[in-house]
């Protein structure tokens, strides 16, 4: 869901403020990291997370203004000072965007000279006792927030801070934390009616890693078009941080989860999210590890596998991957192989009866494309306590995958000077013209445009546009012609 409102001109989006609440009970919710104002606004950040008071616990709403150059690196600092805001320093300054070497020579020679300068006579050091920070209070009557602003004296940096019980907390708070953040934004700029025209903030709980991410990697923030799951994802993560809360109520976590679903639908990639999200150590378990062609093998291989998990003193995720392929004939046929693997499915089910009571930091996934081939008394509640369906995407789920992809690829790759995909894309088009295609699938059509891309920029030597929607809707007619 997003909420959209305008503020001093600029159109301002919050999407999903109930989730970036729900994630801040977590781990604090970097906001606002890539948005852009007007000079002399340098950035602001905001960020959601939680603390323990002695009143009980709160969200807490942070922000940092910044109008210092401080933060920049020293040769962006230099030339900063040195190209001001006169007519002379915005052009040199257009010079050096477009590349001048000459002009990019001349701030950067003025620049280190006034260093130079300003060392020698001794101006660079500090002088007097630095002034108090001024304090203030902003407020929105609307929510009834009220935030704390703490400001230095010279104007350079600015702070927000805001504190709501967490049990009354609501997507109210969060809207009104942006408009206060935006309102002191604005007093920092020069006197005008709409300061903020043509500007568009998109709040979300992105906090994307300019890395490329792997499936190891992955959070539940970065899973697209499966809300649904992600939610039931977070509130077992949530039970199993929470051992004391479960204690108190006499509550039982669940002890196994079963996801069930197509391939390609995120079902691995959803355990490994999971597993990061409860902060736990992941381990996979596939087919070789326990069937074995020896008498008594597979036994014996199970066998050790749970008592490995008994003994785990961090938290633990097992995932047991194409589960079905390791007990699907349970209870079927009288060959060897056949009661081989009835002789698995059997210690599995007496190893799961207690293994929550035998250790409580671990919890068990398994996985598997074709559920009606598991035995029901294997997946029965009390070992198997939930069970997730992870559906091929529909139009609007497939839309939000390619969104969320193509964020993490442009944060991995894009920099000054290089942007990889085109303003205009159409992600409600993506979504429509791409009927069957699950996450693995959109993946591969991404992969595609981006090896097409690359080959383009190693032949002409960097002169590339950036990836654009006819790339990308040609890319997901020959993956679809393919299948």
């Amino acid at each position: 869901m997003t909420e959209s409102f305008r503020y001093a001109g600029a159109t301002v989006e919050i999407v999903e403020a109930r989730t970036i609440l729900a994630a801040a009970r977590v781990n604090p919710v970097e906001l606002l990291r890539r948005a852009t104002f007007p000079p002399p606004v340098r950035r602001a950040d905001l960020t959601v997370s939680s603390a323990d008071t002695p009143a009980g616990p709160v969200h807490v709403f942070a922000a940092e203004i910044s109008t210092s150059v401080s933060d920049l690196p020293q040769k962006d600092r230099i030339r900063a000072v040195v190209l001001g805001h006169d007519p002379v320093g915005t052009l040199l300054a257009k010079r050096i965007a477009a590349g001048d070497p000459i002009a990019t020579r001349i701030v950067d020679g003025v620049g280190t000279a006034a260093v130079a300068a300003y060392k020698k006579l001794g101006l660079d050091r500090p002088s007097g006792t630095t002034p108090e920070p001024e304090t203030a209070v902003l407020a929105d009557a609307t929510a009834g927030l009220q935030a704390t602003v703490t400001s230095e004296a010279d104007g350079s940096l600015v702070r927000l801070r805001a504190e709501v019980p967490r049990d009354e907390v609501d997507p109210e708070h969060l809207t009104a934390m942006v408009r206060l953040v935006l309102q002191a934004v604005v007093e920092l700029l020069p006197p005008s009616t709409e300061p903020l025209t043509g500007r568009r903030y998109v709040v979300s709980r992105e906090s994307i890693p300019r890395v490329t991410t792997t499936t190891q990697e992955v959070t539940l923030d970065q899973v697209g078009g499966l809300a649904d799951v992600v939610a039931e994802l977070r509130q077992i993560a949530v039970s199993f941080r929470h051992p004391e809360a479960m204690a108190r109520w006499g509550a039982r976590r669940p002890q196994g989860i079963l996801m069930y679903g197509p391939p390609g639908t995120g079902k691995t990639m959803l355990s490994r999210a999971l597993a990061n999200e409860i902060g736990a150590d992941f381990r996979e378990i596939r087919t070789p590890e326990i069937l074995d062609k020896w008498l008594g093998g597979s036994e014996r291989n199970i066998k050790q596998i749970f008592r490995d998990a008994r003994r785990y003193r961090v938290p633990t995720l097992i995932l047991f991957d194409e589960f079905d392929s390791i007990i699907s004939y349970a209870g079927a046929g009288g060959d060897a192989a056949s009661q081989a693997i009835n002789a698995v499915a059997g210690i599995f089910k007496q190893e799961m009866n207690d293994l929550i009571e035998a250790n409580p930091n671990v919890i068990v996934v398994a996985t598997t494309n074709f559920p009606h081939r598991v035995d029901d008394s294997l997946i029965r509640s009390g070992r198997f306590d939930v069970k997730i369906s992870v559906p091929k995407p529909d139009d609007t789920s497939r839309s939000e995958i390619f969104r969320k992809m193509i964020a993490q690829l442009a944060a991995a790759h894009e920099e000054p000077g290089f942007t990889m995909f085109a303003d205009d894309l159409d992600l409600g088009e993506l979504g429509r013209v791409s009927p069957g295609m699950t996450g693995a699938d959109i993946k591969e059509a991404l992969r595609r445009v981006q090896l097409a891309k690359a080959m383009q920029d190693a032949r002409t030597g960097g002169m590339v546009d950036p990836i654009s929607q006819a790339d990308l809707l040609a890319s997901i007619r020959d993956l679809l012609g393919q299948h």
